[in-house]
């Protein structure tokens, strides 16, 4: 008894090991609808018979289209089952008859995008509907088709002396699509008895008529959900409004109307779409492709009749069909006992089946151990040979294992790092900033991504992008942190290095400028030098000439060598950021560049919206400095483009404003707007427009403002001009 107890523990325990998959199951209708109902207990019944291979959660939904279906009303729904189920992972979506099967079409990105589709119950099928909605490498099912002409057979056979053949149907979708496919069928038969079709009456009128029907008349009723003053009928109360009144044999095309007083036909069944649609399910949750999958386009039809109603006109089958089922047939007393007898044997096959599994299980599982054993090790291998370094650790902090390239970045074996925290290897700044954002992790279960700058034990500074997500325990805990490091130091180094490049790219206009800027002092000391020779060779050299000579020319010698200065300072990269002024750096730049744009006929006016407040930015100086030249050289050589055209004087206005937590540069020129073809591509690496340009300026510019400084860089026309907006913190964030 004790082993008996133990293997089904184990059997118990291997059927809800895996993770159970999660099924949709959308009905177009609603539930107490026969149809709807067979559909789902058939689906339920297969899933829960095949759980010990797949664990399944199957989530019912009723869109209720049979009592509304307006599409303010659909889109009302999409919306509500966006917000019902955007925390929900669905591995399979099914949908039941035509209003979902289009619903899950038309809001399939929305709503499943790239989920697999199964449909069941669709009529007037189209497998070109599926291509034009590009939905084909997502859906297949299985196709509702009634088959009219094998009923229309059927009666003729059953009732040779048939005079009359009555059709009872509605004006709903399913109705109208029956209708259409009734006309040449009705076009073939009406030589061999009378027919009349009906959709067009009221309750009262149709059941007047049925009354009045002669003994040689028998009914196919397809559907009567809704009258012609659209009063709305359920299912059975449809069909027993006519069976009350009826003295002659109703057949039909569904199998849900049964039970209520229907003699049969071959019917359209729910449960053959069910258990039809539930087989393709399992196959997918199983690990099969959809593609693999072909669409049923012959609908599972059955021929099925009811025993009351076969007595009642005295109908014999045997006659006329060989296959076929019986419901309400009285049971003998051999019957039950062979009943009794073959559940026996199938309960002793049952307990035998389960002795056998359990032992395969216990193999199984040993097998399991086996193999989880030796994908421990291979991760293990695997996750030593990715060159990131990468580490786990529990909700407290600690670190649980890491990999071989995070043990040599901490210069730590990697046994020694288990058990210990970030602050154990990296400055408190860095350890209390990843523990603050750990916290926020834990709390919102959501990823992140942050940088970090920090100098190992042989004294390299190291430039680190951290990729962190949270990680749950098989029971639905939370274990810790999983983080996946990025050594960005190369890529760091190497704008650098294109910043620097950008910046020699730029001496060429740098240059011009100090050959501007010395002009005037070199002017000046040479009138001065020829005016000390004059008075030399007159002999009236003073004392005091000599001395304003020597005082005249340091200023000049001064004010160049203040130029040289400054462009050696612009040279040299920024090593870390500060707080500095946003007029100080306009200031500079125009000692540098000034000049140059005043003589090339160009006025450049600085226009401060804050004009007693000294705004700061938070950044590296030197390279703002960068970014302000290469946007002012690029509207200064674009207005003397423009010159040689019109010969009018430019003008290159630079606006700065202070906003809540940016400081925002605006820089425009007037020498026309940038082709709008084109305006989103000047910041990419290596575009241009310059015969001789390197393409650089620009993107080291959008580099600088945005990756390094933490700001935005834009461009817009506005009319003929072409306006810059820089903005950046005037914070540290």
């Amino acid at each position: 008894m004790k082993k008996i107890i133990l293997f089904s523990l184990l059997f118990i325990t291997f059927l809800f090991a895996n993770k159970p998959k999660e099924v949709l199951l959308l009905h177009s209708y609603h539930k107490g609808y026969i149809w709807s109902d067979d559909i789902s207990k058939t689906i339920e019944k297969n899933f829960e018979e095949s759980i010990g291979s797949e664990n399944i959660e199957l989530t019912t939904v009723y869109m209720d289209t049979k009592r509304v279906a307006d599409p303010s009303y659909i889109d009302q729904l999409a919306r509500l089952y966006k917000q019902q189920f955007k925390k929900r992972n669905f591995d399979l979506v099914i949908v039941s008859d035509n209003n979902a099967f289009e619903f899950v079409i038309n809001y399939h990105t929305y709503l499943f995008e790239n989920l697999p589709i199964l449909f069941c119950g669709i009529n007037n099928f189209d497998k070109a509907f599926l291509e034009q909605n590009y939905m084909k490498k997502y859906m297949t099912g299985v196709v509702e088709q009634v088959d009219l002409e094998k009923n229309f057979e059927l009666i003729k056979d059953l009732h040779p002396n048939l005079k009359k053949l009555l059709i009872i149907n509605d004006t709903s979708r399913t109705g109208y699509a029956v209708k259409r496919d009734l006309r040449p069928i009705i076009k073939k038969y009406k030589k061999e008895f009378e027919i009349e079709y009906i959709d067009n009456l009221e309750i009262n009128e149709i059941t007047k008529k049925v009354s009045t029907l002669g003994d040689d008349t028998a009914i196919l009723f397809v559907l009567l959900f809704k009258d012609t003053t659209g009063k709305y009928f359920t299912y059975k109360q449809g069909f027993r409004e006519i069976r009350k009144v009826s003295n002659v044999p109703i057949y039909g095309l569904w199998d849900f109307y049964l039970n209520n007083g229907m003699v049969g036909g071959l019917l359209t069944s729910a449960i053959g779409q069910g258990e039809a649609v539930s087989k393709m399910a399992i196959d997918l949750l199983k690990g099969k492709k959809i593609s693999e999958i072909p669409i049923i386009d012959k609908s599972p039809n059955e021929y099925i009749f009811d025993n009351n109603e076969l007595e009642r006109f005295n109908i014999d089958l045997t006659k006329h069909l060989d296959d076929y089922i019986i419901i309400n047939e009285p049971s003998s007393q051999y019957k039950e006992a062979t009943k009794i007898l073959i559940l026996a044997i199938v309960i002793i096959m049952v307990l035998s089946i389960i002795v056998i599994t359990l032992r395969a299980n216990i193999q199984r599982r040993l097998k399991v151990e086996l193999a989880l054993s030796n994908r421990l090790e291979f991760d293990k291998v695997l996750l030593d040979t990715i060159p990131n370094p990468i580490y786990y650790k529990n909700i407290d902090g600690k670190f649980l294992g890491c990999n071989l390239a995070f043990a040599n970045l901490v210069n730590e074996e990697r046994n020694n790092v288990i058990g210990k925290t970030a602050f154990d290897f990296f400055t408190n700044e860095v350890a209390s900033k990843n523990t603050i954002i750990d916290k926020e992790l834990l709390k919102t279960f959501s990823t992140s991504t942050s940088e970090f700058t920090f100098y190992t034990v042989t004294n390299q500074m190291k430039h680190i992008i951290l990729n962190k997500a949270v990680y749950k325990n098989i029971d639905g805990t939370v274990g810790g942190i999983v983080c996946i490091m990025d050594d960005i130091t190369e890529r760091v180094q190497q704008k650098q290095f294109l910043i620097q490049q950008s910046k020699l790219a730029e001496m060429g206009d740098m240059i011009a400028a100090i050959a501007h800027q010395w002009n005037e002092p070199l002017v000046e000391l040479s009138a001065l030098v020829q005016d000390i020779q004059t008075s030399y060779l007159l002999n009236e050299l003073q004392d005091m000439e000599v001395n304003d000579f020597v005082k005249d020319s340091m200023v000049q010698i001064q004010y160049m060598s203040r130029t040289l200065n400054d462009f050696r300072n612009f040279l040299k990269p920024s090593t870390k950021k500060r707080l500095f002024s946003i007029s100080k750096s306009l200031n500079d730049i125009n000692e540098i560049i000034g000049k140059q744009v005043f003589y090339s006929n160009i006025k450049m006016s600085f226009n401060y919206k804050n004009e007693n407040e000294e705004l700061l930015i938070y950044g590296y100086e030197n390279e703002f400095k960068q970014v302000l030249l290469n946007l002012i050289n690029n509207a200064k050589n674009k207005i003397i483009e423009k010159q040689l055209d019109d010969n009018q004087k430019g003008n290159i206005d630079i606006t700065i404003q202070r906003c809540v937590n940016y400081n925002t540069i605006e820089i425009s020129d007037d020498a026309g707007k940038i082709d709008e073809q084109i305006i989103h591509s000047i910041f990419q690496p290596y575009f241009t427009t310059k015969t001789n340009g390197t393409g650089l300026g620009l993107y080291m510019a959008k580099v600088i403002i945005e990756d390094k400084m933490r700001g935005t860089i834009t461009v817009r026309n506005d009319d003929e001009k072409v306006i810059f907006s820089i903005k950046l913190p005037h914070k540290r964030l």
